[in-house]
């Protein structure tokens, strides 16, 4: 049978505007980066889409190199497309990005605008679409010129294969200057993807939404659990299952010393003491001030569940965010 989503799918999420446009996300959005390739079960994939939508989240997040292996997110995603979402597409924002390796020679990867716009038109054959709603350059590119890589932003919008445009990636200065080229050349850059958590704040450090609320630009975090470390996985130590103990990972194990431990369990009693699990503590955190959405990423839909139970309490005491301070200082 075919899905059907729930009638009351827009009840209880919380939709936030995008910086000055009249686009709103939902405050979580769901991004593929793992879980859903075609190393992963596609059932179990389709289960967390399926959950994901009816609860609200209508924010779906890709790139061309999803996966493992590249690009087998967006054919996932774009067989449930086809046989299961077609009908709610104009509910959907579906976002995708280009900019790290996906085939071999001088123009698989990084900004010019030979490989963003043919990753592009690639990522839209995989998942059988005609325009995505978000498209993203998902890194600076140190050798190729600022302005060519926003042009191919700007030739992706004006050939009708995005609505939008955004950054992922890019310092204060690159965001800054990405803006005016795009301006200039007629059109806004929608929205910033940091990375952004807990452990992470140099978005805040250098001054990062004070310019994206200057010029307009919504934002959604990716990372905010901090790759795992901020959920109830590492309160007795590194699991030899975890992403730390990995060693392809990004996160490394002689990253995560005793003291970083420590403030993990300190800040799992604060979240104890509010009747919701270190992960939930930590995207109301991200949620609290600035941002437009967090990107969530889960394998299994008891995370999911996790996950949305923080619409049952986003508030957070000016007594917490001080304990809270006190324990990353």
């Amino acid at each position: 049978m075919s899905y059907t989503a729930h009638p009351d799918r827009y009840q209880k999420m919380i939709y936030r505007r995008c910086g000055r446009s009249g686009l709103r996300l939902p405050i979580l959005s769901l991004g593929l980066w793992h879980n859903f390739g075609g190393v992963d079960v596609e059932e179990q994939g389709k289960e967390i889409l399926f959950r994901a939508f009816d609860a609200g989240i209508t924010h779906f997040d890709l790139a061309n190199n999803y996966g493992p292996p590249p690009g087998s997110a967006e054919e996932m995603f774009g067989r449930v497309l086809s046989k299961d979402f077609r009908a709610y597409r104009d509910e959907m924002i579906i976002s995708t990005k280009a900019g790290y390796l996906m085939w071999p020679g001088p123009y698989g990867e990084w900004g010019s605008k030979k490989y963003l716009i043919a990753s592009l038109d690639q990522s839209l054959k995989r998942m059988g679409l005609d325009y995505v709603d978000i498209f993203y350059s998902h890194r600076p590119d140190p050798e190729t010129p600022l302005e060519e890589t926003m042009e191919a932003l700007y030739t992706a919008v004006h050939q009708g294969k995005a609505l939008y445009v955004g950054l992922s990636n890019y310092n204060v200065q690159q965001t800054s200057e990405a803006y005016g080229i795009l301006r200039q050349m007629g059109i806004r850059c929608l929205i910033h993807q940091p990375k952004y958590s807990m452990f992470v704040r140099w978005t805040e450090e250098e001054k990062l939404f004070d310019l994206l609320e200057q010029e307009g630009m919504g934002s959604i975090a990716f990372s905010p659990l901090a790759q795992g470390l901020l959920t109830n996985r590492y309160l007795e130590g590194i699991p030899q299952d975890s992403r730390a103990a990995k060693s392809h990972g990004f996160l490394k194990q002689k990253e995560i010393s005793d003291e970083l431990l420590t403030k993990i369990r300190r800040l799992n009693e604060v979240a104890t003491a509010r009747g919701q699990s270190l992960a939930q503590l930590a995207l109301v955190w991200v949620l609290r001030d600035r941002v437009t959405s967090a990107l969530i990423g889960v394998s299994k839909l008891s995370q999911l569940e996790d996950n949305l139970s923080i619409l049952d309490n986003l508030e957070l005491s000016e007594e917490e965010i001080n304990t809270i301070e006190d324990i990353l200082s």
